[in-house]
């Protein structure tokens, strides 16, 4: 079991290490060395969950790390039944978008650093999900914010990927700064990091201290996860390619906050306090980012505001003390956003790089898989029946329902009928109507080759069964929570049979309500293609440009720091600092200038000066 679960990271390393040292001669066939070690990883991480079906937890130790007076801590893991579905989430859909990339990068100049990078990436996650303390979890996940800002950047001359590589790598800082001041507080508080010994201990914590500690290491989840009010980088991460907008968004690193959060649920729930904040961010996160994806035209920001969205209900969830809705609502995510992400990339790729909406269109007929899979994508994202998101979504709802929470749940239910508009808005402008695009880009469309089409069709078909194996609810709450009980207590019914058929069937009409308005608005009487995204009313402007926070940031906080920087460069660099230097220099060559007086250049004042001298040292020894 230890070799196994060491093998989970050791291979997407030695992958990456093989790729980044031996690119140049490696070159087009990188993807055989990073894909078949995804697959590894992959197996790897099914062994492990097989060895801890019966619920156990294994925590092996590589070594001792740090020896320090009383501080001690070693490269050791946790593995239970959470790390082990996120374990299989990360490998078995990294894997995927593995294999998929080796179509959608195929002739890329960068190809063996990418798959480097995506290897890189890809242990990264494995390391913080692995991780049996706090101290181990901060590294890896500074190194997942490295890897998402050198793919994000992957294609560094283009200036706007470059920015938002800098701007994911700055805003996540802000919230790392508050994560790393959480842990050393947990450090002094309780002597210890180890997962085990912290979680024994919580009760030791008043519930002030614990409240600070909570939210602290909460706003590097904010950060990491793209929550308000540190959201900005995730939109304008759209500028790599696209199979790293699906790993990003889908299996790793914005799923790390809701990791992180529901693994340290006993010390938020010492908090108390500081779940409500959770819940209540998650909350005005989804509604927030709903509201901005219903009139984006670009495919990928709306993808992208839609991951915002979601992971505001998985923080809801984890708020509401429903953990295993909340990490099951992050599985199903995975499946149905990855696929939603990779078949944007199908028709990108199909377009030659086109991503605006409005210049698609009549794309079904010459895309059938593409179409069919991402139709599956969006019904299982706005939560049509039998689908993975209706499962997860409405177990969500119940759960907030069920708590007493009716204002969130509320607000959650007008987030699922916003959240089933755009997703059908997305499909019927990209699908259907007329074709949009110049008539020789509609000539030459094509579906995309198998590589990128299988990984498809297997994540459709994850969208379309994950629900009916692991989400169908029972006395016993449903599998997929019997299977974390051990980390998790299961949840008490608190309503009858028909209550909850009533709040189902409620949810099942707000989807449905939402995709009808959608088909009608973009379908039945369709708006006219140039006047799709426009901001003409107000309200459409405000959204489009997404309530202006990145403005808002930018005079707020941008701009001031220019100007003090700028200032400080001029007063405190030039003047202050490079006075001095200049000082030191001038100083030097005032004394030098007297010593240079001496070196004439007539040899009999050379001479004069040894006679003076070895007269002077006679004198010196004949008075001694």
């Amino acid at each position: 079991m230890s070799t196994a679960v060491w093998l989970i990271p050791a291979f997407p390393l030695a992958g990456a290490l093989v790729n980044m040292l031996g690119g140049r001669v490696i070159r087009s066939r990188a993807h055989w060395i990073a894909v078949p070690a995804l697959a590894g990883s992959f197996l790897a991480a099914c062994a492990v969950l097989a060895g801890i079906w019966s619920g156990r937890t294994v925590a092996p130790r590589l070594f001792p790390w740090i020896v320090a007076g009383d501080f001690e801590t070693s490269v050791a893991a946790q593995v239970d039944p959470l790390a082990g579905v996120m374990l299989l989430v990360v490998t078995g859909v990294g894997f995927l978008i593995h294999l998929y990339s080796v179509g959608y990068m195929h002739g890329d100049p960068g190809y063996a650093r990418y798959f480097a990078y995506l290897n890189l990436f890809v242990f990264s996650m494995t390391m913080l999900v692995l991780a049996g303390n706090f101290l181990l979890l901060y590294v890896f996940w500074e190194a997942v914010g490295l890897c998402s800002y050198l793919l994000i950047g992957f294609w560094y001359t283009r200036p706007a990927a470059a920015q938002a590589g800098k701007k994911a790598f700055i805003v996540n800082r802000v919230g790392d700064f508050g994560f790393g001041l959480g842990v050393m507080w947990l450090w002094t508080a309780l002597g210890t990091l180890d997962y085990a010994d912290v979680f024994a201990r919580v009760n030791q914590l008043s519930p002030a201290v614990a409240t600070g500690i909570a939210l602290l290491l909460f706003m590097g989840a904010c950060g990491k996860s793209a929550q308000l009010p540190l959201h900005t980088w995730l939109p304008d991460a759209m500028e790599g390619p696209t199979p790293v907008s699906a790993l990003i968004h889908a299996a790793t690193m914005v799923t790390a906050g809701v990791y992180m959060v529901a693994r340290s649920h006993a010390l938020f729930e010492r908090s108390g306090l500081a779940l409500e904040v959770v819940a209540w961010v998650g909350v005005a996160t989804a509604l927030f980012a709903a509201t901005v994806a219903l009139v984006q035209t670009d495919i990928k920001r709306v993808l992208a505001y839609s991951t915002i969205s979601q992971l505001g209900y998985m923080f809801a969830a984890v708020g509401l003390g429903a953990y295993a809705a909340g990490i099951f609502h992050l599985v199903t995510h995975a499946f149905f956003k990855a696929l939603l992400f990779l078949g944007a990339g199908s028709v990108i790729h199909a377009l030659g790089g086109e991503q605006d909406l409005r210049k698609m269109g009549g794309l079904a007929p010459k895309m059938v898989t593409t179409a069919l899979t991402m139709a599956i994508g969006a019904a299982g994202l706005a939560g049509l029946p039998g689908l993975a998101g209706f499962f997860s979504k409405d177990e969500i709802l119940a759960s907030a329902f069920a708590g007493g929470h009716r204002l969130l749940w509320a607000l959650l239910l007008l987030g699922a009928f916003l959240t089933a508009f755009y997703s059908f808005r997305l499909l019927f402008l990209a699908f259907f109507g007329g074709p949009r695009m110049p008539r020789e880009v509609a000539h030459h469309v094509h579906e995309s080759p198998a590589v990128m089409t299988v990984p498809l069709a297997v994540l459709a078909l994850l969208t379309v069964t994950a629900g009916w194996a692991l989400g169908v609810p029972s006395e016993q709450g449903t599998r997929f929570a019997r299977f974390l009980a051990p980390v998790f207590p299961l949840p008490e019914a608190a309503h009858s049979g028909f209550v909850t058929f009533v709040l189902l069937m409620l949810n099942v009409v707000v989807a449905t309500a939402g995709i009808v308005l959608a088909w009608f608005m973009y379908m039945s009487a369709p708006v006219r293609p140039e006047r799709i995204g426009r901001p003409r009313p107000p309200i459409q402007a405000l959204l489009l440009n997404a309530y202006y926070v990145d403005a808002l940031y930018d005079r707020a906080i941008v701009r001031p720091l220019l100007a003090l920087s700028t200032y400080m460069a001029r007063v405190v660099d030039l003047g202050v600092v490079d006075g001095l230097v200049n000082l030191a220099g001038r100083a030097i060559l005032a004394g030098a200038a007297g010593f240079r007086r001496a070196q004439t250049g007539y040899v009999v004042n050379y001479a004069l000066a040894m006679l003076v001298g070895a007269v002077a040292l006679l004198g010196f020894m004949l008075t001694r």
